[in-house]
Order: structure tokens, then sequence, then C-alpha cells
């Protein structure tokens, strides 16, 4: 059988594939449903129909990747191309079936998608911490995982962060992921809002998006110095437990008291890797 080309890490999570130990099937389209740890949500209808189009003229050239469940087979990668091969009339499709984890299954439509470069920034991140947060790994393994350093994935998590409306305007692809990192440098919701707004109108390029935003930060500083400036009252004893806790914590640490002497302590954390290591030293 001539080997399959899968690429550099999906091949790693499928050595048979890799060494031209798997066996092709023709599955019947009907037999097989949505994967489960699909993380492409949206398509590009005219990209679609390119695939359609082509599927209709050569057929499916590389096989999409399933598993056996109960009901048939659940799709694991090759999502765009299973839709395509339904809308072009096709009956059955070639896949490889494999049993898999449900952690492997993830990564591996995540990997294929990254690789095929079809899937938007915001489903890569959604698909970053669905692994995190289901399967409880480190951005480290992860990223060793997926074949990206770790600032690149804590980058994509960070996009997480913003409002749905500006994460709409990444998945339509009005603004890029440079564009998103600059709004993300403002420090609320209505400031990162109007900037994306003005990006959107105005069109503006990456580097005229970032002097946008050092403009919206100097006029919010400006404002800020016009306010009369209220001395805190400072309780040294207070003072002193929050600089403790930030040493033994390595984190930022807030304590608000009431005057009757309660309050409240607020730890801050970066990631599920930040926060697994502070409850270890918790502990």
């Amino acid at each position: 059988m001539q080997r399959i080309a899968l690429g550099k890490g999906l091949d790693a999570l499928i050595p048979e594939a890799r060494s031209g130990g798997e066996t092709v099937r023709e599955i019947k389209i009907g037999e097989i449903i949505p994967g489960k740890y699909q993380p492409r949500r949206h398509f590009n209808p005219e990209k679609q129909m390119e695939l359609v189009e082509s599927i209709r003229e050569k057929g499916v050239i590389q096989p999409i990747i399933v598993r056996s469940n109960k009901d048939g087979y659940e799709l694991i990668a090759g999502e765009r191309r299973l839709r395509a091969a339904h809308e072009a009339g096709m009956e059955r499709i070639p896949a490889i079936v494999r049993e898999m984890s449900n952690e492997d299954a993830l990564e591996i439509g995540l990997i294929e998608n990254i690789q095929r470069q079809d899937i938007n920034p915001i489903e890569e991140a959604g698909a970053y911490q669905q692994l995190i947060r289901e399967f409880h790994i480190t951005q480290d393994v992860l990223s060793k995982k997926v074949g990206k350093d770790r600032s690149s994935i804590t980058n994509s998590l960070r996009l997480l962060k913003l409002p749905q409306s500006i994460q709409e305007e990444v998945i339509k692809e009005t603004i890029s992921m440079g564009h998103a990192r600059a709004i993300l440098s403002l420090d609320n919701e209505k400031e990162q809002q109007e900037a994306c707004e003005m990006i959107v109108k105005k069109g503006l390029s990456v580097r005229e998006a970032e002097t946008l935003v050092k403009k919206i930060k100097e006029n919010v500083s400006r404002e800020t110095s016009k306010e009369p400036i209220k001395k805190p009252v400072i309780d040294i004893a207070l003072e002193s437990c929050v600089e403790k806790m930030m040493q033994s914590l390595g984190t930022k640490v807030r304590i608000n008291q009431t005057a009757k002497g309660a309050g409240k302590i607020e730890i801050e954390f970066y990631s599920q890797e930040d926060l697994d290591r502070i409850m270890e030293k918790i502990r």
C-alpha cells in the first residue's frame, strides 16, 4: 500500500499509518457520527464548495480517521472531507479505523487542523483549553504534543479572555490574531470594544492597531491623572502579610479587610499550570 502522508505531528500519534500498516476501508457516510472532540466549529462556505468540486472530480485522496463506537463510527479527523463527500453525493468514504483514547482523539483532531491550517485561532485556543482542563496536562506538555513553543500556546489561550463579539471578528477574519493581541493590552471591555470597532471600520493594519491602542491608553492615563488622588490608609501589619504571601507564592496577592476585621484574600494565577503550582505551595 502506498504510504499515507500525515505530517510529522500526526504521524507520531499514528505510527502504523507512518509505516503503511493501517488498513483503509470504504465506510458508509451514514454510519459516521460527528466527533465529540472535534475542535473545528466554523467552515468557510467558499473553501468548502471548492473541496466539494475537487472531490467530485478526483474523489477523496486522503482517508479520514474514525474510531468504532456502538452506533458505528465516530469521526476523529477529516470533518471537511466528510462533509464535502456527503455534499458531492458520495455514499462511502475511505477511512482509517483506529481505537484511541479521548485525549488522543482531541490531539489528533487538533494537530491535523493546525497542520492543514484549517482551524481559526479561537477554535485552536479552545482546543488547547479543552486539552488542559479535561486531561489535566500542562502548557509545557501541550507544547510538545502539538509542536509549538509554550509562548505560542500562552498567547493563543489569552484570546479566550476577549469579549465574545471580538472573538467572532477573529473567527470571521475581519481582524487577525495580531490585532487581537493588541486589543488584549487594553484594561477593560469597553476600551477593547471601541478599539475593535475602529480597527474594523478603518481597516487598520496590526501596526496601526498597536498605535491606536497606545493612544487609547495615553488618553485614559491623562483622564485618570486629572482625578484627585485619594491617599489610602495603609495598615502596616496587613501590608506585611501581603508582602510575605507574595514572596511565598510568587504571584500578586491582595487582602481586602473591612473595619470589623473580616475580609478576603485574592491570589492571581495566569494558567492552569500556574494554579497547580500555587496549590502545591499552599499544601
